[in-house]
């Protein structure tokens, strides 16, 4: 199994939109960057797992879990013009952007926070991607080892 860090405004879908979609699932649309898109193309699998991570808000963090629960497949919002994803360079015959979909899990008790994260970046977490200075990718991998620790925060 492989795991992944998926971010997410909560004012555009947070952890109780996924909860509340039917069947907990839906797809995770919407990725303009090429390296977030490869890794979803390239590398996520049915049944690799997901830390949920609410950004741009007060309280920025992991918020539950997630599975993924469909391989990549054309991102249509990219070739409808009325969608604020649309991209007009965006060909159905030979689609630029992919999507996967993901089912809720559970959610945290808490919010296990940017800043508490931060505070282990010399330790357990001083090779995630998440924490690196400039990195301001919605999509990332997370080893096994960072998977754990940061449950076990929870």
């Amino acid at each position: 199994m492989t795991y992944w860090l998926m971010k997410s405004e909560p004012g555009e879908f947070s952890i109780d939109d996924l909860q509340n979609a039917p069947g907990g699932e839906t797809f995770w649309d919407g990725v303009r960057n090429y390296q977030a898109r490869n890794f979803m193309r390239d590398d996520m699998k049915v049944g690799d797992g997901v830390l949920y991570y609410h950004s741009n808000c007060p309280e920025t963090g992991v918020v539950g879990i997630a599975t993924v629960c469909r391989e990549a497949y054309p991102d249509h919002t990219a070739f409808d013009p009325e969608d604020k994803h649309y991209d007009p360079k965006s060909d159905p015959d030979n689609p630029r952007w992919c999507m996967v979909d993901i089912r809720f899990e559970r959610k945290f008790e808490r919010v296990i926070l940017l800043r508490e994260l931060r505070q282990h970046a010399d330790g357990p977490l001083r090779d995630m991607l998440l924490l690196r200075r400039g990195n301001r990718l919605s999509i990332t991998p997370v080893t096994s080892e960072e998977w754990n620790f940061i449950l076990s925060l929870e």
